[in-house]
């Protein structure tokens, strides 16, 4: 074999060797994108909800303050108010989904499931840690979800979720005396999650 078609080979070879590493580095590049993009919308989401949360303490909550004498309204909760305000987003983002995951919620549909369990329970661990993301398993493939700690930091959350003595009647009356009650100030309760299917950003 001559020298010139030995180098060809050589030369050929290390280009394959080079293009391999390269296609693996943009591969895992774009991944790592994807998931950052996809991790950026959740925030993004995650900040909506808060902003709901806020703005139905502050405005809503005070308007509808005397009604609950005579009924209550779960528009002046702010955990009702952000899950309604997602549901309308789901519209348009039909993949996300946003949960407020509590250990012992008033409203069952906000009752944490085993794996929502895990995430509160690593906040009430660690109350110091502002967010976890993770990845899991679910019936339709893997999952990406990001959470942040539902903390009681308002003693006016304690009205409705301190005991039953002191809960508004009407309040009772809707969702029973069963849930949602013993809560402590500064306590995590829960976990805000939003969660979006792996196979989108790729």
């Amino acid at each position: 074999m001559r020298l010139i078609v030995k180098f060809n080979i050589v030369f050929l070879a290390i280009f394959l060797v080079g293009l391999a590493i390269a296609a693996y580095v943009s591969l895992d590049l774009l991944r790592q994108n994807a998931r950052d993009e996809v991790l950026q919308h959740a925030r993004i989401m995650m900040e909506s909800a808060l902003a709901t949360r806020g703005y139905t303490s502050k405005q809503v909550r005070p308007l509808l303050e005397t009604q609950i004498k005579y009924q209550f309204l779960p528009q002046s909760v702010p955990a009702y108010a952000a899950n309604e305000q997602f549901s309308d987003l789901r519209k348009k983002f039909v993949d996300y989904d946003y949960k407020e995951a509590t250990l012992n919620p008033t409203n069952p549909r906000n009752r944490a499931t085993d794996w929502e369990t895990d995430v509160v329970n690593q906040f009430r661990q660690a109350p110091d840690r502002a967010e976890i993301v993770g990845e899991r398993d679910t019936p339709t493939g893997r999952a990406l979800y990001m959470a942040r700690p539902l903390q009681i930091k308002d003693a006016a959350c304690l009205y409705c979720h301190s005991t039953v003595d002191t809960a508004p009647k009407t309040m009772i009356e809707l969702y029973g005396p069963a849930n949602g009650f013993g809560w402590k100030l500064n306590e995590v309760v829960g976990a805000q999650i939003v969660s979006v299917p792996m196979t989108l950003p790729i």
